[in-house]
């Protein structure tokens, strides 16, 4: 796996590791125009590692128009404050996780997952610094980014977690719906609002089209990796 601060992953799609080698990964999409969009912004710390990985792929934070977040949880909104001071550019979220961006805390943890109300008091309920939201997404949304972004509510992991559809590369980005951690697993039940929910609504995932799979937590699938994923949710209750 490469250690550089940037991946190729597709004509212009980049991951950006924000934690190890592909722990925590956020995403650059530059369209025709030279402008970037950032998908996610790490933890709080995360920020000096995206900056590094736009100078990669010869951008500065001065690029960067427009921020979209999967969801209001530290390991993808905590950078968020910082990059939008940076960069000047607007957050998009779902409509859904909105207040928590606003208020910089997790959504509500799952309380029929055993451990889940004393891993929220342990961290602190998920604090991260709080962030603008400029603009409310739903399911269905195409933004405008680089020929397409298309908005994919896959709630559970939290109320307005979403995964991201770029269709010109025919890429996914599942965000949390799914990790790619030693496989592809499900994402981690106590940090979940509603874990069983997680699992309904990722099977969407499968019904989509895209050849490669691209995970905030892992390295993207190529081979196959809609067949991958698909074989994964028949296989869970």
């Amino acid at each position: 796996m490469s250690r550089s601060p940037a991946v190729a992953l597709a004509p212009g799609v980049w991951r950006i590791p924000t934690a190890g080698r592909a722990l925590v990964n956020s995403y650059a999409l530059v369209d025709d125009d030279g402008s970037v969009t950032l998908v996610d912004c790490g933890l709080k710390r995360a920020p000096a590692r995206i900056v590094r990985g736009l100078a990669a792929i010869g951008k500065a934070p001065a690029d960067v128009i427009r921020i979209v977040l999967t969801h209001a949880h530290p390991d993808h909104a905590g950078g968020a404050a910082e990059l939008a001071r940076r960069t000047g550019a607007p957050v998009a979220a779902h409509a859904a996780d909105v207040g928590y961006a606003r208020a910089g805390h997790s959504p509500p943890r799952d309380a029929t997952v055993t451990g889940a109300r004393l891993f929220a008091r342990l961290d602190g309920g998920g604090r991260f610094p709080a962030v603008e939201v400029a603009q409310q997404l739903a399911d269905g949304d195409v933004l405008p980014i680089a020929g397409g972004l298309r908005v994919v509510h896959t709630p559970g992991h939290s109320p307005g977690h979403v995964s991201l559809l770029h269709e010109p590369t025919r890429l996914l980005i599942t965000g949390d719906a799914l990790f790619n951690v030693a496989g592809i697993r499900w994402p981690i039940k106590v940090l979940c609002s509603d874990f069983r929910m997680t699992q309904r609504t990722a099977h969407v995932l499968g019904e989509l089209a895209y050849d490669i799979a691209a995970f905030t937590h892992g390295p993207e699938l190529t081979d196959n990796p809609r067949d991958r994923i698909r074989a994964f949710l028949l296989r869970q209750p």
